[in-house]
């Protein structure tokens, strides 16, 4: 029999903010609202908030999304963390694991069902980024060991193909298109077994047809230049994406239309 949710909260960063599945100025939509609007169409009384906020990492989601999630009581939790430490010099596996793993904890503890994830292997989509290969994988292992022991849903991003599919994700390849965020959604509410879900999501894509070697160094180069780029200059300066940031939904509230604009600067 599926579980009722009423009162979902979403914890998080800029995938579950829901970047690039519209824009700053009219506002993001992303997977998690999805999901919402998926569980609202089943029943109109669920409640949603969306705590997440682009570039958090897992300690910062721990300490400041956290405290605000177990005092809105939700009785369902989705928590995708980890992606930007991933990106960081000092990655420690094990240490940003603990964070998933309080958080679990935490949230089981008070009676909701948590759904994580297994990251897909960013290598498949970036070359450039092969070395994250490992570090996904050390990070998926250990995620997946938390979540068993906390009871906790693991949607496996890493084990479908369409994950990495290009078509899925935009051209700064960190985060996904509105696209992606609809397989996402779908995904989830799959692994939640609600109503209409299926396994359709997983499904690959028609194939691409193969670019050649020139023009596979052109679409390299200018990612690098476009994106690369300019993420160093802001780590050199100490900057984040999330300066001046704070939640976009941070209370629950009915799901219904989305406001003009989904964050507060």
């Amino acid at each position: 029999m599926t579980r009722t949710y009423l009162r979902y909260v979403a914890l998080g960063d800029s995938q579950t903010e829901g970047m690039n599945d519209g824009d700053d100025t009219g506002g993001y939509r992303g997977w998690a609202d999805r999901l919402a609007e998926q569980l609202a169409a089943a029943d109109p009384r669920v409640r949603y908030a969306n705590l997440a906020v682009r570039g958090r990492t897992a300690h910062q989601v721990r300490a400041e999304q956290l405290p605000v999630a177990l005092d809105l009581r939700p009785d369902l939790a989705t928590v995708m963390i980890g992606m930007n430490d991933l990106l960081r010099p000092r990655f420690h596996a094990t240490s940003v694991a603990r964070h998933h793993e309080h958080i679990f904890e935490a949230l089981t503890g008070q009676g909701a069902h948590v759904v994580t994830f297994r990251f897909p292997d960013p290598g498949l989509l970036v070359p450039a980024a092969r070395w994250l290969t490992r570090r996904t994988h050390e990070l998926n292992a250990r995620v997946r060991e938390a979540a068993d022991r906390h009871g906790a849903t693991v949607v496996d991003l890493f084990a479908h193909p369409v994950c990495t599919d290009p078509r899925l994700w935009s051209a700064d390849r960190l985060h996904l298109n509105a696209l992606g965020h609809s397989v996402l959604a779908a995904a989830v509410a799959h692994a939640l077994d609600l109503p209409g879900s299926d396994v359709a999501w997983s499904n690959p894509l028609d194939p691409l047809e193969r670019p050649t070697s020139w023009r596979r160094a052109g679409t390299e180069l200018r990612w690098a230049t476009g994106f690369v780029g300019p993420w160093l200059v802001r780590r050199a300066f100490g900057r984040s994406s999330s300066d001046g940031r704070t939640a976009k939904r941070p209370v629950l509230t009915p799901v219904g239309p989305r406001p003009e604009r989904d964050h507060v600067s």
